[in-house]
């Protein structure tokens, strides 16, 4: 497109253009434009400004989007929710690609007005003031329509605009990739070589060592195991501590009060779920407490009258959050589902507290094989004992084995993910200065393995 007609037209009207004749020229300059290059510039700006609004609001969306917000998308069934998380899980990358395209488009911005404007406020005998007016007039746009605007509203409705920017924001950073990684590559030397790091992230070692140095002496280890619990509380979520599926007890829907009562008698749990024909489809929950008053009712009470509205969550949930809702809303039992809506288990209050004080048994809990220590350095587990309990009895950290465990949460998953592949029976595992032997399976199930801890070695 070819702007010079257009400055030349211009230059031959409004040489003599002075203060007095100011409106007469704004209002003949238009004249002189070819309408259709000037309606195409004025589409192009308007899409290049739209462009710019989303880039900018989303920058402010992405970044300040929540992990509970996060976890929430991660089960929805909206693709634009799930790539949300796939996207900031390089937040780098990101913003590279965020920050190019915005510069991009605000100078193209900046150009197409600049050539707009040059028609209506440019001068010869008055350079400096239509070269202000131009600088007011392109700041103002800009900031008050790409970034002001914008940025509020993604403020202020940060998951919609998130949701409204993806499809966008995925395929520039598609499309900008290659750049933006050789532009983050070459950031990173220049950082190197101007900012040089004198430290590194912080470990899981690091926090042991920081925990040894900065406690008391006379601390026992059960106090120090509470401190990197509590260290790591934040990050904990509902999957790593919940009661799985297998290992959770019900009561069936349809049977009778007579029943009902002979179960719990035999159960022992203060609050059960209650279901129609299996797990996934949980009608209600029946607290045991409520069945007292009731004992003497005939059979055919209509016990479902006292049940429970079940609280469902979501595996990533964090226990932190969930600890909240307990405590606001006065619950001890939450069912967790999984991203088909399906049941993977359970989580109680109790569960949640055991990550910090340990493990709480009651008279019942004597009679149920957790785990038998053989010597200071064997123990036998059942395969279904949640890792974040396996490091809790063996005195170490829990995130000893956060380079192995993958998406597993019990030490049989962990066994498989470190493994490759299913192990058989009396087969050793070795991870850093762990042996872990297969002592028993079922049904393609790890039931019981024994841990043999090594004495570390170091280089002298």
């Amino acid at each position: 497109m070819n702007y010079f007609p257009f400055l030349i037209v211009f230059s031959s009207k409004y040489q003599s253009l002075d203060y007095h004749s100011a409106s007469v020229f704004l209002l003949q300059a238009p004249a002189a434009f070819n309408a259709t290059d000037v309606t195409i510039l004025i589409i192009i700006c308007l899409l290049l400004m739209i462009l710019s609004a989303v880039v900018s609001g989303s920058e402010v969306a992405y970044f300040s989007l929540t992990t509970k917000d996060l976890d929430m998308l991660k089960i929805k069934e909206n693709n634009n929710a799930r790539l949300i998380p796939v996207l900031l899980e390089r937040p780098r990358l990101l913003m590279s690609a965020l920050v190019t395209t915005a510069t991009v488009t605000d100078l193209a911005i900046i150009f197409i007005l600049n050539e707009l404007l040059e028609q209506i406020v440019s001068a010869e005998q008055h350079f400096a003031l239509s070269v202000f007016l131009k600088i007011v007039i392109i700041a103002f746009i800009l900031l008050l329509c790409c970034e002001i605007l914008p940025k509020v509203y993604a403020m202020q409705n940060n998951l919609r605009m998130a949701l409204f920017a993806t499809p966008v924001v995925s395929w520039l950073l598609n499309m900008l990739e290659p750049v933006c990684n050789a532009s983050l590559i070459a950031s990173d030397w220049l950082s190197n070589k101007i900012f040089r790091r004198s430290h590194s992230p912080i470990s899981s070692a690091d926090i042991d060592e920081a925990i040894e140095l900065s406690v008391k002496e006379s601390a026992s280890t059960e106090e120090k195991n509470m401190l990197r619990s509590i260290i790591s509380f934040g990050n904990i979520t509902a999957r790593q501590i919940m009661r799985t599926r297998l290992d959770v007890s019900g009561i069936e829907y349809n049977i009778s009060f007579k029943t009902l009562i002979a179960k719990v008698g035999e159960l022992h749990y203060s609050r059960l779920p209650v279901y129609k024909g299996n797990l996934d489809n949980i009608a209600g929950m029946i607290h045991t407490k409520d069945l007292l008053p009731h004992l003497n009712k005939k059979e055919n009470f209509d016990w479902h009258e006292i049940m429970h509205q079940p609280y469902y969550i979501h595996e990533h949930k964090l226990i932190e959050d969930l600890l909240r809702e307990f405590q606001s809303q006065h619950i001890h039992f939450a069912i967790v589902v999984d991203e088909f809506g399906g049941t993977s288990g359970i989580v109680t209050l109790e569960d949640i507290m055991e990550e910090v004080i340990g493990d709480i048994k009651d008279e019942f809990d004597k009679e149920e094989f957790y785990y038998r220590k053989i010597d200071d350095n064997d123990y036998i587990f059942e395969g279904k004992t949640m890792l974040n309990d396996v490091c809790r009895i063996l005195d170490i950290s829990p995130l000893t084995f956060e380079d192995a465990i993958g998406e597993s949460n019990s030490l049989g998953g962990l066994i498989l993910e470190i493994a490759g592949a299913f192990p058989e029976v009396n087969q050793v595992i070795t991870y850093k200065n762990f042996d872990f032997t297969v002592l028993e399976v079922n049904k393609m199930r790890i039931q019981k393995v024994k841990i043999t801890i090594k004495p570390e070695t170091g280089d002298l």
